[in-house]
């Protein structure tokens, strides 16, 4: 019986196999084998996309295009497949469409599977595939996505650029995939306008709208400046290079005198450029090791070592990254502050990367900390980072996205088509508190716009336990809850959000350490990473009258304390969405006197 079930197998196999191959001549393929896992793919009449079978735990191949005898572009890794297909990705033909064209893809066995898989296509599916992707959170519309960069404001569209892998869900071939919303809630992807080149691959950084053509681009030209990333045989090489737009960010053309800046440091990276009015001069924030360098310039192309950042200040478990400095209102003030935020990894509060701020004074050259003693950080979840502000924000205002993961588990989290989401946008001031400047993290107005329905429970009294069964239904697992209590003498205020399959995320406001915790432990999917369950814990001002937003996106949970005073991000991912929770009180009682949940998409 097991040799009759074994020959039926190979049969199909071989069926299975030939039909592939049939497939392939049919879209003009023809695959060659060379020595030392070297191999040609000879594309006739190409379309507009080799669609590449990624398996995401299979070792890089390289992937590039021979044309006339020459390499065109930078070959990219990919994971192809070897035992099985996990998703595809699309290989750009662009500028061969109905051409002859070879493929050289170095690194994959003759065996592997994914020589009878790949395919020419003239289309790429981008329709969501995964249950865990937010329905109004920013996601990649494919593969991996770190850091927020080039972040900008136009005639009424806001930009967002990312750190970018196009050949897959893990990280790799760095580029700046290009999103635009109107509303900082609805994302449309634009593509990849930055890629790979000689200088290496396009880490982070940020862009500025050149009103008054400084550097000779055009008025209103979008400049961006970036990190070129280069590996060599002696180590990593971080140069800042620039490149600019004068099609509003469509389309960018490297600067022909790439890079602009370089250094002898090896972690020298991450550009944040704007303008200081008082000195009418370009700024450039990097960070470089475990300080902030500052550099001015009068035309973004030439740039002067100013003053260093970071010596004793703050918190130093890992490197730094990813600056920002922007000047903000203090509430119920005239004045103004500048705020220099600094993310950081290894170093978070509770472990791996995490974004921390300073609040001091800038006088165009040198920063200075006005609370050296204090580390101060702005979000306490597990997943914040990499945190950077829009430029040229209309009114005034300082509007803050970050990315929603942490580098200890983000690669290995449970999706497979994308990896990672940005946070809700953040409009950002500073309040005071017990002689401190402590920074304010408010959900931006625009989220409110997104709010479809409302469902509202009227004003309930707990002593023990209350339990609501299906006010959280309907919504897909996005969704916006709104909550106003009153404490009564209560030790913890106390609630969970659950599903039916006993997957539970634990909230509370603890009275005596006036602490706001979430306990992610029993959550759902958590066996990918011992990092991942995990306990988290934020100061909260007011634990007496507590206001709290929770905004909740299939797999995550941003919680908002008193219009963000204190703000925790947190992912999840349990098997279905949580559509029930349950209060409770220890040790006395507290009246919620209202709640609201509002569908968000």
């Amino acid at each position: 019986m097991n040799t009759k079930k074994n020959l039926y197998t190979a049969l199909l196999g071989a069926f299975i196999g030939l039909s592939a191959l049939d497939a392939q001549a049919e879209q003009k393929l023809a695959v060659s084998h060379l020595a030392n896992q070297q191999n040609i793919v000879a594309v006739t009449e190409a379309g507009k996309y080799l669609l590449l079978p990624v398996q995401d735990d299979a070792p890089e191949a390289k992937v590039g295009v021979i044309s006339g005898n020459t390499q065109v572009g930078v070959m990219a890794n990919v994971r192809l497949a070897r035992e099985r297909v996990d998703y595809y990705v699309p290989f750009s033909l662009a500028g061969f469409e109905g051409k002859d064209v070879k493929i050289d893809i170095q690194g994959m066995p003759a065996e592997a599977a994914c020589w009878k898989n790949m395919k020419l296509s003239d289309t790429f599916d981008l329709s969501n595939k995964e249950k865990h992707r937010p329905l109004y959170h920013h996601t990649p519309a494919y593969g991996w996505m770190n850091d927020p960069n080039g972040m900008f404001y136009k005639d009424g569209v806001w930009h967002l650029c990312f750190q970018h892998n196009p050949y897959g869900s893990v990280w790799g071939n760095l580029s700046w995939g290009h999103s635009t919303s109107t509303d900082l809630v609805h994302w449309k992807y634009e593509g990849d306008p930055v890629m790979p080149d000689a200088w290496g691959l396009i880490f982070s950084g940020s862009a500025v709208v050149d009103k008054d053509n400084t550097a000779g681009f055009g008025r209103d030209a979008i400049v961006a400046f970036y990190t070129s990333a280069k590996p060599t045989p002696w180590g990593d090489n971080q140069m800042q290079c620039m490149a600019y737009s004068t099609d509003g960010g469509k389309t960018f053309t490297k600067y022909e005198n790439n890079p602009v800046l370089t250094s002898t440091e090896r972690d020298f990276r991450d550009p944040k450029v704007f303008w200081y009015a008082p000195g009418k001069h370009w700024v450039m924030m990097l960070a470089v090791g475990q300080e902030m360098q500052i550099y001015s310039s009068a035309n973004l192309k030439d740039w002067k070592y100013e003053s260093s950042f970071g010596a004793k200040q703050g918190a130093h478990g890992g490197v730094w990254e990813c600056p920002d400095l922007v000047e903000l209102p203090v509430e119920g003030t005239k004045e103004k502050r500048w705020v220099l935020i600094c993310n950081i990894n290894p170093g978070g509060p509770f472990g791996g990367s995490a974004t921390q701020y300073f609040v001091g004074t800038f006088d165009g050259k040198k920063f200075t900390n006005q609370y050296p003693t204090k580390t101060k950080w702005m979000d306490y979840g597990k997943d914040h980072y990499a945190t950077v502000t829009f430029s040229n924000a209309p009114g005034g205002r300082c509007v803050a996205m970050g990315w929603m993961s942490n580098w200890q588990y983000a690669a290995i989290v449970p999706t497979k088509q994308y990896r990672s989401a940005n946070t809700i946008a953040r409009d950002l001031s500073l309040y005071r508190q017990g002689g401190d400047l402590l920074l304010r993290c408010a959900p931006s107005k625009e989220i409110e716009a997104a709010r479809q329905a409302k469902n509202s429970l009227k004003k309930f009294d707990v002593k023990d336990a209350y339990s609501i069964e299906n006010l959280l239904d309907g919504n897909e697992g996005a969704y916006e809850i709104e909550l106003e209590i009153k404490n009564n003498g209560a030790e913890k205020i106390v609630f969970t959000l659950q599903n039916a399959k006993g997957e539970s995320v634990l909230m509370y406001y603890d009275v005596a350490t006036r602490q706001f915790v979430m306990d992610r432990s029993d959550s759902g999917e958590t066996s990918f990473s011992r990092d991942f369950p995990a306990m988290t814990v934020a100061p909260a001002p007011d634990v007496n009258d507590v206001k709290l937003r929770l905004f909740v996106d299939r797999s995550s949970i941003e919680a908002f304390g008193d219009g963000g005073k204190f703000v925790m991000t947190n992912l999840v991912f349990p098997s279905e969405p949580y559509n029930s929770m349950k209060f409770e009180s220890v040790r006395g009682s507290f009246t919620v006197k209202e709640m609201n949940v509002y569908k968000l998409k």
